[in-house]
């Protein structure tokens, strides 16, 4: 069970914390007893950034969840002088790299309220991200997902998270958008995203800006096919 404070889960914009080191693997791993960093999931890439103690500074290549476990584990860069168990460390992520995350995973949203077809993939990068949509019968437009992105951008919806449980899941199927992933469960309750009244709510574990203006101009650069149902929708910041 893990065992780390997770603060990314209701607040993404912490950007440090003081931590204490509950163990360290033989694969430079760390786990602490608290964390701002987000490990890699759902098509977002782990958080980097340093832990320091006393002057000593540790580089963090990434963040990922131990599959057998899950456990999150800091994965510190190769050659690193590792921190003792015991020692308290602060914990401080790659802000300009998590915040260009946070919007674009928060754009990937309203590109699936844009696009109302189940989804078959994913990935979340710092400078351009993907979808992959199940699109059956219906065409997209390249020009028309942009302007609609942007509209729904440029309306400035917030974005909240709440929480419901296993059985509050069952109840609503049609809030998962993923065809081939479910949203994990066993610790009792499912962290949903909300953009506005009704732009998207979907399950999401996910860092994401408080409101659809911080995301900034959108455009779909391409859409590919991949398949006879399958297209994938690449989208870019336009600035």
């Amino acid at each position: 069970m893990n065992k780390t404070k997770k603060f990314f889960s209701d607040d993404a914009y912490l950007t440090e914390c003081t931590a204490t080191v509950l163990a360290v693997n033989q694969r430079n791993g760390i786990i602490l007893d608290q964390t701002v960093f987000y490990p890699t999931g759902g098509g977002q890439s782990g958080d980097i950034g340093t832990l320091e103690n006393d002057g000593k500074t540790v580089q963090i290549a990434t963040t990922i969840t131990d599959r057998d476990s899950g456990e999150l584990i800091h994965v510190a860069a190769d050659g690193e002088d590792l921190f003792s168990v015991g020692d308290t460390v602060t914990a401080t992520i790659d802000w300009q790299k998590r915040y260009q995350h946070m919007k674009m995973h928060s754009a990937l949203h309203l590109l699936c309220a844009v696009v109302p077809c189940g989804v078959t993939g994913g990935k979340i990068g710092d400078t351009k991200s993907r979808l992959d949509f199940d699109i059956g019968e219906s065409n997209l437009d390249k020009e028309h997902i942009t302007n609609e992105l942007n509209k729904l951008v440029e309306q400035n919806h917030p974005i909240s998270t709440l929480w419901i449980d296993d059985e509050d899941l069952d109840n609503n199927p049609e809030l998962v958008r993923t065809m081939s992933v479910q949203p994990p469960r066993g610790t009792g309750k499912i962290r949903l995203l909300k953009i506005g009244d009704s732009v998207d709510l979907q399950p999401c574990g996910g860092t994401h800006v408080k409101e659809t203006g911080e995301i900034g101009s959108i455009k779909v650069s391409k859409i590919e096919n991949k398949g006879k149902r399958n297209r994938r929708v690449n989208i870019v910041f336009a600035d």
